[in-house]
Formats: C-alpha cells, sequence, structure tokens
C-alpha cells in the first residue's frame, strides 16, 4: 500500500521518525519475521481508468446467468421494485451512519426507528434493536443475551440453518458456553428429546428456525414451552416472509425472534452485505445488543429521535459486556423500511402467498418426474427430495439449460426453493428437464 500513500519518501522517514521509528521495518518489528512478504507480489502494473474498466468487463462476463433460480437455504432471490434502489440510493442516504450526535442526526434515527417499527410489527414483539450483521450473527448475539451466572448452555435444534450453527459455536467458543444440539426427528425438532436434554439442566436458551432449514414448519408453540418449562429463554429464527401468514414469535410465546432480512429488499450480491434483525420482548429489552433508536420530543415539544439504548460496556468494557457489537447496517436496515414500506401488508402477504403456492406446484411436479419429497410434514417455499442418481450430476445438467437447481445437501438429496420470481413456465420448464434427466 506504501506506493499509494499520497506522499514522499521523505515526508514518510519524516513521519516514522516522529512516532519514534527509524524506518517501516523497525515500526512492524512486532510481527514475526516468519510472516512478512519477502518479495513483491506477482502483480500486474498499474492500468489507467479505461484500461482497468476493460479488464472488470471480461472479468463480470465469465458471470453465469440463470434464466432461473431454484435455489434458497438462507439467499433468496425476490423481486425489487425498482423505487426500492431509487430512493436508497440518493447521496442524502448513503453518508456516513453513525448518529452519535442525535441534533445532526435527525434523518439516520428516523430511518432506523422506522425499520425498527416494522420490524417489531412483522414479528409481534415488543421491541427491536437497529441491526446486527446477518442473520447468523443474531441467532448468536440471542443466545448471548440469554446466558447469566449460572445458565451457560445453549440448546440449538439439528434442523437449523448449518451457517447458523457455525456462527453459533464459535460464539460460544469465545465466551465459554456450551452448545447442546436437539436432534431433528422426520425433518423437524424432536422436542420430546429436547425436553429430556434440557430438564435440570443449565439451560440458557433453546433456538428452533420456522421454517426450518429443511423447510419444515415448526411446532415454536411446543418449543418454547419446553425452553420455558426448563428455565430458558426460547429463541426463533424466522424468515421475514414467513411471517405474514404464519404465527409470529410472539404469538407463540417467544422472547426472542431473529433472522435474515435479506428477502426484504436486498439483492442477492454474492452473499452480502446482508442484515440481521433482531426482536423481543420488552422484558429482555437492556439485554439487546447494539444499539437502539427512540422517539421523544426536544425542549420546544417538536418530535425528534434518539439513540435510547446502547450498553456502554460494548465500546469501554469490553471483557465485561455481553456482546461487542457496537455498529449497525444502518444503510440495509434503510433499504428493509423503504421496501416494506413500497410493498405494504398487502403485498408482503402476496408474496408470501406466491412462494407457498408456487413451491407446493414444483414439489408436485418434481415427485411426478421422479423426485421424491423427503418429508411428509407441512413446508412454507423449500423443501427436500430425494433422487436415486447424483444430485451434483443433476445440478450440472440443469445448469447447463439455465436453471440454477435445488442445493444438494447430500449425494442423493436437494434442498429446493420456489419465490414469487420463478413462473409457471419456468417450473414446467425444468420439471420436463428433470424427467428426462432421471428417466
Amino acid at each position: 500500500m506504501g506506493s499509494y500513500v499520497p506522499n514522499k519518501k521523505a515526508e514518510q522517514e519524516a513521519m516514522l521518525k516522529e512516532i519514534g521509528y527509524q524506518s517501516f521495518d523497525d515500526m512492524f518489528s512486532v510481527i514475526p519475521d516468519s510472516v512478512k512478504l519477502k518479495a513483491p507480489l506477482h502483480l500486474p502494473s498499474g492500468k489507467s481508468e479505461f484500461e482497468t474498466a476493460n479488464c472488470i468487463k471480461k472479468m463480470a462476463a465469465k458471470n453465469k446467468q440463470y434464466c432461473g433460480i431454484f435455489r434458497g437455504a438462507g439467499a433468496y432471490n425476490h423481486y425489487i421494485p425498482s423505487i426500492v434502489k431509487q430512493i436508497t440510493s440518493k447521496e442524502a442516504f448513503v453518508t456516513a451512519y453513525t448518529p452519535y450526535q442525535a441534533e445532526i442526526s435527525q434523518g439516520i434515527l428516523q430511518s432506523i426507528f422506522e425499520y425498527q417499527t416494522l420490524i417489531c410489527q412483522l414479528t409481534g414483539m415488543d421491541v427491536s434493536n437497529a441491526s446486527v450483521y446477518d442473520g447468523a450473527t443474531a441467532a448468536a448475539e440471542a443466545c448471548a443475551m440469554c446466558k447469566d451466572r449460572k445458565k451457560k448452555t445453549f440448546f440449538v435444534s439439528e434442523t437449523v440453518d448449518p451457517k447458523i450453527l457455525s456462527v453459533i459455536k464459535t460464539y460460544s467458543f469465545g465466551s465459554g458456553c456450551e452448545v447442546v444440539m436437539i436432534p431433528e426427528k422426520d425433518g423437524q425438532t424432536d422436542l420430546i428429546k429436547a425436553k429430556e436434554l434440557m430438564a435440570g439442566t443449565g439451560a440458557a436458551s433453546l433456538l428452533v428456525q420456522q421454517p426450518n432449514y429443511y423447510g419444515q414448519i415448526e411446532d415454536v408453540r411446543g418449543a418454547v414451552a419446553v425452553a420455558h418449562e426448563a428455565g430458558a429463554k426460547a429463541i426463533v429464527s424466522c424468515n421475514p416472509f414467513s411471517l405474514a401468514v404464519l404465527e409470529t414469535p410472539a404469538e407463540a410465546g417467544a422472547d426472542v425472534a431473529v433472522g435474515e432480512a435479506q428477502p426484504l429488499g436486498l439483492p442477492l450480491a454474492f452473499g452480502g452485505p446482508y442484515i440481521g434483525f433482531m426482536a423481543c420482548t420488552q422484558d429482555m429489552m437492556r439485554k439487546l445488543p447494539g444499539r437502539i433508536v427512540g422517539q421523544t420530543n426536544d425542549e420546544e415539544g417538536n418530535r425528534a429521535y434518539v439513540l435510547t439504548l446502547q450498553a456502554r460496556e460494548q465500546h469501554i468494557r469490553r471483557e465485561k459486556a455481553s456482546s461487542n457489537i457496537c455498529s449497525n447496517e444502518a444503510l440495509c436496515a434503510m433499504t428493509v423500511a423503504v421496501y416494506l414500506g413500497a410493498m405494504g401488508e398487502k403485498g408482503v402477504t402476496e408474496v408470501a402467498n406466491q412462494c407457498v403456492s408456487k413451491a407446493h406446484y414444483l414439489q408436485k411436479g418434481l415427485a411426478e418426474a421422479g423426485l421424491t419429497k423427503k418429508y411428509d410434514g407441512e413446508f412454507f417455499h423449500e423443501f427436500v427430495t430425494c433422487c436415486k442418481e447424483s444430485a451434483y450430476e443433476l445440478c450440472d445438467r440443469l445448469e447447463e439449460k439455465g436453471y440454477l437447481a435445488g442445493l444438494p445437501i447430500s449425494e442423493h438429496e436437494l434442498l429446493w426453493c420456489a419465490t414469487e420470481m420463478n413462473t409457471k413456465e419456468q417450473m414446467d420448464d425444468l420439471i420436463a428437464l428433470v424427467k428426462e434427466v432421471v428417466a
């Protein structure tokens, strides 16, 4: 990076001496010599803007464009109205976002407040924070906010997305907590086993996913009852669109609701940036990580927005903090708020209903083509099929025809997904192609 810093060598040397070093090697002497670069990187020489643009275009041309996407597993292909990007790309909305000085940050504070309000309406919970990095982080933070000195065991269903589980385990390792898996039965959480495992333990929380990783609709009320009977908090990681047609976490009695809000106006974008939403009951409010924006009145009676709650331990006493998240996904949160505002209650419900109907149409068609459904339970917009042939080979064959098939979760199992973006023509064509391959 030294060659990109716009000052002369003499100026760099003067700055080094000012802070007490004789050279760059002297400044970085604490870094082990074994990990230092011994020779320049094999990179091409600098190019002009025009040359660089052409290089990027050639690289972009290698990207695969699919005529139909039938894969979800945590990141979903939904239609985003053009007004969403039109509003959020305005210059005033893409400036620095940290709202420490409320008197000059009213705009960004209001956008966060609106986002929090909409998340509460979706989940039914009492309070939402200003967002976290992604859905997996939200789940891990939710587990962390449920622990105390005597309760440091997190119970997590085996039907939870493996990516979410991985982050929870990483958090737990760093904080000295234990993760205990609740086995699955027929694609759903085995609540009988959960009750046995949690009885008499230092259970801090029980986390289930709704719908779960296999697309199955879980008995959230039953999971909440098991958690509360064991003296633990109940956490539900949910798909936001499912909340338009299924019972909300609040209605099921959950203590914390989390999830990935990417489906609400954010493109797939190679995996990010995404946004994790977190909401909870009022009793749990002071344990929410990050920040909460609230509405109040100034001394003249005008409406104003402030940072209502922000745990100082996250900034200045990190070793005592239950969370070290000090930031939030403000631009993504604004995008979610604009998307929900543009779609409205009817629009969100319509998308959810289309997801359900199209997924069931696709499942029946694939079954007729030779891919049997693995689980008998009800599903939202994802489902697992079994095939005698290699799932990976089937995906390769469909990719040749321009379709991104379901995600192979084993040698002979595929996790499919359908959203409002999948037309009947696409699904019929895909079903016909599958029939040819598996015949």
